[in-house]
């Protein structure tokens, strides 16, 4: 990857048209509103593209070893297209997961592609190891989300009846495929909102307001998955959290770790709610 400077100055040109772009999620994973997330893409591509030529943006201008807004928009859209291509509601069988695979893996392998071969700016990587070791508040934070999970989203998939967005798992292959599932999933989130929308987005913006559009995304996504109801309050600040987190090891190996030790617990407490009794240990 060509890391670009890091930008401090938030760009109104870049960020109207990066909103755009990132507003086509909640159209199309929200609202279920397909024609809406079309058009906010076309706006905030083509809005990117017209103030580049106009010089008011960063690339095709004075310098033009600077990232390109269009080309880095253009990659987030394609991924977004590919993933509203297929509906998301949680399902288990073969067909399902076949289609969510092709799915979600061409939306990270699509645009890394087109960022590699077609534009040749290498903008999309995934640095496993990142910043070095783990230190003592890396482990400390691995245990508190364990612990933050085990309190909470019992009580927020069962109160709030949210867990029969999930099909029922009564059997052992079906508590198997719910468990690759969810941890596919959640790997594959690292992936493509923070690995491939948070860096492009980094490249143009301000860290705090990229860090704000990838949530924007990642939520939404969330919301069609079936973290409904009042499920943004846990979703949001896990989102923004993700992206901070990523900042601060630049480690997508902790990230996922993260996310995957969440996502235990999801698949725990999917599994006890549809199944009351058979893990005791919840508090719900």
């Amino acid at each position: 990857m060509i890391a670009a400077p890091q930008v401090t100055t938030l760009r109104l040109p870049a960020l109207l048209s990066a909103l755009a772009v990132c507003l086509a999620a909640p159209a199309f994973f929200v609202l279920l509103t397909p024609w809406l997330g079309w058009l906010l893409l076309a706006i905030g591509v083509g809005t990117a593209a017209w103030s580049e030529r106009r010089g008011a943006a960063s690339a095709f201008s004075a310098n033009p070893g600077e990232p390109s807004l269009t080309r880095d928009l253009s990659l987030i859209a394609l991924g977004l297209l590919i993933v509203s291509s297929v509906p998301l509601a949680a399902e288990l069988d073969n067909l399902a997961m076949l289609r969510f695979t092709l799915a979600l893996g061409g939306a990270v392998a699509v645009p890394y592609l087109v960022s590699r071969f077609v534009y040749r700016d290498r903008a999309i990587s995934f640095p496993w190891r990142g910043g070095g070791r783990w230190g003592r508040l890396h482990w400390t934070w691995l245990i508190a989300v364990l612990v933050l999970g085990w309190l909470i989203l019992p009580f927020y998939f069962i109160t709030s009846g949210v867990y029969l967005n999930w099909p029922v798992v009564d059997s052992p292959e079906l508590i198997a495929r719910l468990f690759v599932g969810v941890g596919a999933v959640g790997i594959w989130d690292e992936l493509f909102f923070i690995c491939t929308a948070f860096a492009l987005l980094r490249r143009h913006l301000p860290h705090a307001s990229a860090n704000i559009l990838q949530a924007i995304v990642f939520v939404s996504f969330l919301w069609e998955l079936g973290y409904r109801a009042w499920g943004p309050v846990l979703t949001i600040p896990f989102a923004l959290l993700q992206g901070y987190i990523f900042l601060r090891t630049r480690s997508l190996a902790y990230v996922v770790t993260v996310h995957l030790l969440f996502d235990a617990v999801v698949f725990a407490v999917l599994v006890h709610a549809h199944n009351p009794g058979l893990l005791p240990f919840f508090l719900v």
